[in-house]
Formats: structure tokens, sequence, C-alpha cells
């Protein structure tokens, strides 16, 4: 902590020209303050993000999105070079991260994506130019 502190210090001497302790203490205040606008539950957002960072999943969860409405899983394994067990694992994966929607009709599963991975892979789109 000693060395953070010591960094933070010679930051704020370069941005005050002179920096007190409590110039100091009242930085890393506000910093802690950061804390109080992070989600409740940050274990879904990573769970969300970790998902899309596969790649049979990511491909998934795009046709999924460009698609209008529900496909079968016999419609998205043509899209995909794995087994038929290897898409339905990752469409559980999707399904477990609250990505996809999934119904049972008699013998076929019919998916869906939601609207939270809609609007993640949209953020995406949107960002695209941006590097």
């Amino acid at each position: 902590m000693e060395t953070e502190s010591a960094r933070l210090r010679r930051l704020l001497e370069d941005r005050l020209e002179e920096c007190r302790d409590a110039d100091v203490s009242e930085r890393i205040e506000d910093l802690h303050g950061l804390e109080r606008g992070l989600p409740v539950d940050e274990a879904s957002d990573r769970a969300a993000l970790g998902t899309l960072s596969d790649d049979t999943r990511y491909r998934l969860a795009r046709f999924l999105s460009a698609a209008d409405g529900e496909l079968c899983v016999c419609e998205l394994s043509p899209l995909v070079a794995v087994s038929d067990s290897a898409v339905s694992h990752a469409l559980s994966d999707l399904a477990e991260a609250g990505l996809v929607t999934r119904r049972k009709e008699g013998q076929w599963r019919h998916y869906d994506t939601t609207e939270r991975a809609d609007t993640l892979l949209g953020a995406l789109d949107g960002t695209r130019g941006d590097r």
C-alpha cells in the first residue's frame, strides 16, 4: 500500500505542484467512492462476458441475434464447425449465463437471444470502429 501511496503522491504533486497527506487521503477516499457505482452482481456480468469469449458460443449468439425469432438446434448446427453435442453444450452455457432462452417443443429445442445478449452484442457493434 505504501508504494501505491507514494506513486499517487507523485501524481498529485505533478498535478497540484504541492501535495499534502490530506490530499492523498482525500484522493484515495474519492477513488474508493468508485466502488459504490459497481454493480451488486458482478459475477453475472463476468459470466456473460466469459461465455461470449468462446468462439462457438459467440457465433451461436450472433446467429441467434441476427435471426428473426427462435432457431432450433438442428438449424444452428450447420452454421458452426463443431459436433451436435458441442452445439448443445454451448447453447446450455449461453442459457446458464442468461444470454439465450430455450424452449422445448416435443423433441425439438428452440433458442433465442435475451435482451441482455442483444444489448451486449449491439454495444460491441457500436464500438467496433473506436479502436
